[in-house]
């Protein structure tokens, strides 16, 4: 990769906004996992009695909708990244590779090579 090219897009605003937003939210979003992931764990591990004591009248206990949870909040988690990666990252993205392919050398006119079918 071309230098020139490397230092144009390390010194783009957008890039800098891109870091710096994408590694903060991606570090928020993984301590969320992690806190509700690991008080899962802990819980089963220390409160053994509240995990395996039945809701209501049924044969169901706490850690069955509590492991449910855990599994669908790290779903849900994943599709918040993802929106927000589609509408915010990409555009940062394109405005980046634009912006790093507006300063580059005019390109020589070598024609292009179709392959035969």
């Amino acid at each position: 990769m071309d230098q020139d090219i490397v230092q144009r897009v390390k010194n783009d605003p957008n890039y800098q906004k891109l870091v710096k937003t994408r590694s903060r939210y991606g570090w928020m979003l993984t301590w969320a996992v992690m806190v509700v992931y690991y008080g899962f764990t802990l819980l089963n591990a220390f409160d053994k009695e509240f995990m395996g004591s039945r809701i209501g009248a049924g044969v169901m206990s706490w850690g069955v909708p509590l492991g449910l949870f855990v599994i669908l909040f790290t779903v849900v988690v994943t599709g918040i990244y993802v929106r927000r990666a589609n509408k915010e990252f990409d555009a940062l993205t394109d405005a980046i590779q634009r912006n790093a392919a507006a300063g580059q050398p005019a390109q020589t006119n070598q024609p292009n090579k179709v392959r035969a079918a």
